[in-house]
C-alpha cells in the first residue's frame, strides 16, 4: 500500500497517537491501528511496532571527525601544488608532494598532521576539497541567444499533433557531407505537412539562419496551403531571433521537439530517407554548381512525389505490453489527401487538379533521371553528364531497365580504380635471375621442381605453399617466350 501522507505528517500522527495507544484497551488499539494504517499507508505490523516504540527525541548522530581544519588547509595547498588533481591521483602523489614541499620550506607539518595527511583516503580528499573546488570552478555558463529563444518556443511531441489542418509543417536539414563533417557542404532544407504528407525541399549552400528565412519564403510560395505552424528540432539555426521574428511577423506558430527525441519529428525524418536520400544519395556535395544541380533534383522530385507517389499515413498506434500495433490509412498521394480534406478550400483543390492534369509522370521521371545523372557526374570528379534523350527513346528503355540493376545514377557504385601495385612482397624477385638460368638450361622444368630446389637452398625464405605464385610467374615467362617466337609484341613479366 502506498503512503498517503508525508513523513512530517506521519511523525505528527505518531506523537498524538502513541500516548492514546499505550493506554488503550485491546479493542481501542485495533481502532487506532485501523485509523493509522489508513492514513499512513504502512503495513499493520510496522504500525504496531512504531506505536509501541517509546517516543524519544531525535538526536543528531555523533560523527567523529578524524580530519580537522588543519588537514583540510594542508590538502588545499597540496591540491593547488599538484595543479588541481582529482582525489585518486592526489592520494598517490601525497607522499612525494609532502616531502618536496617540506624539503623546500613551503610546508611545515608536525608528526601527527603528517600522519593524518598520508592516511587520508581518496574519497575523503574529494569530500574535504569539495567546498574549495566549488568556489574555484564556479563559473556560471553564459547562455547564448539560442537558449533565450528556445525558452520562448513551446515544445510539441509526437503525440501532441492529433489531426492538425493542412499547413502545420515539420522541418529538418539533410546534410550532404559524404561521411565527413569537415569543411563546407550542401544541405537540403526539407519540410513536410503533417496532415497530407506534402514534402518540399530547398538546396542551401550553408546552414545559416538568413538562408532559412529565404527558403521559407520560397516554400510558402510553392506550398498549396497557407503555412500555419513550423516545428523544428533544437538546432541553433532554427532557435534564433531571425527565424523567431519571421514566424511571429507572418503569424506562424513556431514549436520545437524535445532534445535528442527524433521521434517527435517522425514525419519529416521519414521523408528525409524516403525522399531526399532516395533521390540524392549519400555522397558529398559542395559548391555552387552542385547546389544548382541539387536544386533541380529536388524541384523535379517534389512534383513526382506529391502528385504520383502514394505513401502510408499512421492512423492509430496501440501498445499491449511490449508489443506495438500500428494501423495505417490506405495509401494515398499528398495531393489526394488534400483533395479529400474538407478543410482545404475549393480554389486550392481546383488548382491542384489542374496541375496534376498538366503533369506527365514519364516526363517527370525522365527529368529526374537527367538531374540525377548531372549530380552523379559532378560527384565523379566533375565529369560531364550524359546527353539528354528524347521522351520516346526514354520510354522505349523502360521495359529493359530492370536488366541494368540500379537505374538511379546517384546510387550506382563507382568504378574501382585498377590496381597497379603489389599488396605483398615478392619473395621470388631476388632469385628470378637464377630461375631464368635454370629455365634456359632445362626449359621443360616445372614450377614444382624449381620450388623444391629453392626450398633446399633457402628453407627459411621459401615454403611449399608458394607453389601457386611461382607457377603464375613461370607461366607468364613461357607465354612471353612463345609470343616472341611468333613475332607478336608482348610485355615482359615483372622482374624479367
Amino acid at each position: 500500500m502506498g503512503r498517503h501522507v508525508s513523513m512530517a505528517t506521519r511523525d505528527e500522527l505518531l506523537q498524538v497517537l502513541r500516548p492514546r495507544y499505550c493506554l488503550a484497551t485491546r479493542r481501542e488499539k485495533g481502532l487506532i491501528l485501523d485509523e493509522f494504517v489508513a492514513l499512513s499507508g504502512c503495513h499493520r505490523k510496522h504500525a504496531i511496532r512504531t506505536l509501541n516504540r517509546a517516543a524519544t527525541e531525535s538526536k543528531e548522530r555523533d560523527v567523529r571527525k578524524f580530519y580537522g581544519e588543519a588537514v583540510r588547509q594542508a590538502l588545499v595547498v597540496l591540491w593547488e601544488a599538484s595543479d588541481r588533481l582529482c582525489g585518486k591521483r592526489l592520494k598517490v602523489m601525497l607522499p612525494v608532494l609532502v616531502d618536496a614541499l617540506e624539503r623546500h620550506g613551503h610546508l611545515v607539518l608536525d608528526d601527527q598532521l603528517r600522519e593524518l595527511l598520508l592516511a587520508v583516503s581518496p574519497a575523503t580528499i574529494d569530500r574535504l576539497l569539495a567546498p574549495t573546488r566549488e568556489k574555484a570552478g564556479r563559473k556560471r555558463r553564459r547562455s547564448g541567444p539560442a537558449s533565450a529563444v528556445r525558452r520562448r518556443i513551446p515544445v510539441r511531441t509526437f503525440s501532441d499533433w492529433g489531426a492538425p489542418p493542412p499547413g502545420f509543417l515539420e522541418a529538418d536539414f539533410v546534410c550532404h557531407h559524404g561521411g565527413s563533417m569537415a569543411g563546407s557542404f550542401l544541405h537540403s532544407f526539407v519540410v513536410t505537412d503533417i496532415a497530407s504528407g506534402w514534402t518540399e525541399g530547398v538546396a542551401l549552400l550553408a546552414r545559416q539562419q538568413d538562408l532559412v528565412v529565404k527558403a521559407l519564403d520560397v516554400l510558402r510560395a510553392r506550398l498549396p496551403m497557407v503555412v500555419q505552424g513550423f516545428d523544428t528540432d533544437n538546432d541553433s539555426t532554427f532557435m534564433n531571433e531571425t527565424v523567431f521574428d519571421y514566424c511571429k511577423a507572418h503569424s506562424i506558430k513556431q514549436t520545437r521537439s524535445r532534445a535528442y527525441r527524433k521521434n517527435d519529428q517522425a514525419w519529416v525524418e521519414q521523408k528525409n530517407g524516403a525522399v531526399v536520400r532516395r533521390m540524392v544519395g549519400y555522397d558529398r556535395l559542395s559548391g555552387v554548381l552542385a547546389a544548382q544541380r541539387l536544386a533541380r533534383v529536388l524541384e523535379t522530385a517534389r512534383l513526382l512525389v506529391n502528385f504520383f507517389q502514394p505513401s502510408y499515413k499512421l492512423r492509430k498506434k496501440t501498445r499491449t505490453g511490449a508489443k506495438v500495433r500500428k494501423e495505417f490509412w490506405p495509401p494515398a498521394t499528398p495531393c489526394d489527401r488534400l483533395l479529400a480534406d474538407p478543410r482545404v478550400s475549393q480554389t486550392v483543390k481546383e488548382r491542384l487538379r489542374g496541375e496534376r492534369r498538366r503533369l506527365d509522370p514519364i516526363e517527370l521521371l525522365k527529368q529526374l533521371r537527367e538531374a540525377q545523372a548531372g549530380l552523379a557526374a559532378l560527384e565523379n570528379h566533375g565529369a560531364a553528364a550524359d546527353p539528354p534523350v528524347d521522351l520516346d527513346a526514354f520510354l522505349a528503355t523502360l521495359p529493359r531497365l530492370s536488366e541494368q540493376g540500379e537505374v538511379r545514377p546517384t546510387h550506382r557504385k563507382k568504378p574501382k580504380e585498377a590496381r597497379h601495385w603489389r599488396t605483398r612482397r615478392d619473395d621470388f624477385e631476388p632469385v628470378w635471375p637464377s630461375l631464368l638460368v635454370w629455365l634456359e638450361t632445362d626449359p621443360d622444368a616445372t614450377a614444382k621442381s624449381l620450388l623444391e630446389r629453392l626450398v633446399v637452398e633457402d628453407p627459411h625464405r621459401f615454403q611449399p605453399r608458394q607453389l601457386r605464385t611461382l607457377q603464375r610467374r613461370v607461366g607468364e615467362w613461357r607465354r612471353v617466350q612463345a609470343s616472341a617466337l611468333l613475332g607478336w609484341p608482348e610485355e615482359a613479366p615483372d622482374g624479367q
